[in-house]
């Protein structure tokens, strides 16, 4: 087992995996006949993975690799210290949690206030209550458009007795299926807006793809190591190789024309993501912005789009959002990952 370190572009087009280490077994690790059979140098201890994700994105900080955002799924997003530490590195992020994560979407008098799951406070609380739910196109798929219907608020939680915040809680559904909700815990200040929030959260197909690359293509999994020497070795030319191919296949990329990324007879054509959204949906309304409750015509919600180019904005430091949450909606700018 490892814990991986993967780059993606903003745009998503570069990816690459820049860091990997290997995962001891919480039980088990200390054995000295074991450790000397695998070859464990004896500075190797056991570590929580959510710790070793820290020091990952430490020494990548370090090495100078920026990293804009940093994304991880709910298992690290329900880690106090995980989330403190990004916080101590000066490191913006938009990590899933689970559901039943406690907190406040007020700002509570001290520690002891009772607390609230997330599930509940989405459905519940005031200040979500009274937050429609606003449809943001995501992205196409082989599948079609993916609409997710969204609600966002202020958000504070508990750590070493301590409240901390406020961050954003994010909640995400489904349109096609209003029983999957996801729920994501951001620390983006007041001035960006929820489109890059959004863009960052379901960026985690990147990741993915560059686990399945090394994998199918690189010859990650097809291995016949048996030290902890050799194991690391593997993963460590394995990164070489894909970051070379990751370059390469950015840099003929370049070449091709200025005005669209699709091939052969349709180049030079720009695709209509807008379009593609709303097929499915013939009565809705044209145009983006936030979505509006159906009038007495029966006129439709719209949708707004989450692209690249509309994900971006202006952002100085990364201080946390202020309580009011109309500044989520904020006018785009540019960011940089």
């Amino acid at each position: 087992m490892s814990v991986h370190l993967c780059y993606a572009s903003f745009d998503g087009r570069f990816r690459t995996m820049i860091d990997s280490e290997l995962y001891l077994p919480e039980k088990g690790w200390d054995e000295p006949d074991r450790r000397r059979e695998a070859g464990v140098p004896e500075s190797i201890v056991y570590r929580p993975k959510h710790q070793m994700g820290l020091e990952l994105v430490g020494r990548a900080r370090e090495n100078g690799v920026h990293l804009g955002w940093v994304l991880a799924d709910e298992w690290y997003g329900e880690k106090p210290s995980f989330i403190g530490g990004l916080e101590r590195l000066g490191q913006r992020f938009v990590l899933e949690i689970p559901r039943n994560l406690m907190g406040w979407t007020r700002e509570p008098a001290d520690g002891d206030t009772p607390r609230g799951e997330v599930q509940n406070l989405v459905r519940w609380s005031r200040p979500m209550l009274y937050e429609p739910w606003t449809m943001f196109h995501i992205k196409d798929t082989n599948k079609g458009a993916m609409v997710w219907e969204v609600r966002a608020a202020a958000f504070w939680m508990k750590r070493d007795k301590q409240v901390v915040g406020p961050y954003w809680l994010v909640a995400a559904r489904d349109r096609l299926d209003r029983d999957t909700i996801k729920y994501f815990l951001s620390n983006a200040s007041a001035g960006v807006p929820l489109e890059t929030i959004l863009h960052v959260a379901f960026s985690r197909w990147p990741v993915e793809r560059c686990l399945e690359d090394e994998k199918s293509e690189l010859g990650l999994s097809h291995f016949e190591c048996r030290k902890y020497t050799g194991v690391l070795r593997h993963l460590r030319i394995t990164q070489l190789s894909h970051l070379f191919l990751a370059r390469q296949t950015q840099r003929l990329a370049e070449k091709k024309s200025s005005r669209d990324d699709l091939p052969g007879a349709r180049r030079g054509q720009r695709p209509d993501r807008r379009a593609a959204a709303e097929r499915g949906r013939p009565e809705a309304a044209a145009g983006q912005g936030r979505t509006t409750p159906a009038g007495p015509t029966g006129q439709q919600p719209s949708v707004t789009n989450v692209s690249p180019q509309n994900a971006t904005a202006s952002i100085e430091g990364t201080g946390h959002p202020h309580r009011d949450a109309t500044m989520l909606h904020s006018k785009p700018g540019r960011i940089a990952l």
